[in-house]
């Protein structure tokens, strides 16, 4: 590896959430802001909504008049 090239890397980087959640990290930044952590995100806190997808094999069919017996 060249010298000097590299950045300056901080074992003890500290990363504060908007939700006021700070944990320790390793970076080439000394301090790192985030809007969202595993902390307060949906997805790890279990308050994730799934939006249904569901309906776009019926749209279609109503589109185009098929019914379910023609398909089957």
């Amino acid at each position: 590896m060249q010298k000097g090239i590299h950045p300056e890397y901080h074992h003890d980087t500290v990363v504060k959430c908007a939700c006021g959640n700070t944990f320790i990290t390793g970076s080439t930044s000394k301090e790192l802001k985030v809007d969202v952590c595993s902390n307060c995100h949906p997805f790890y806190t279990g308050k994730q909504k799934n939006i249904d997808a569901g309906g776009r094999v019926d749209r279609f069919m109503k589109k185009f008049n098929i019914k379910k017996e023609d398909v089957e």
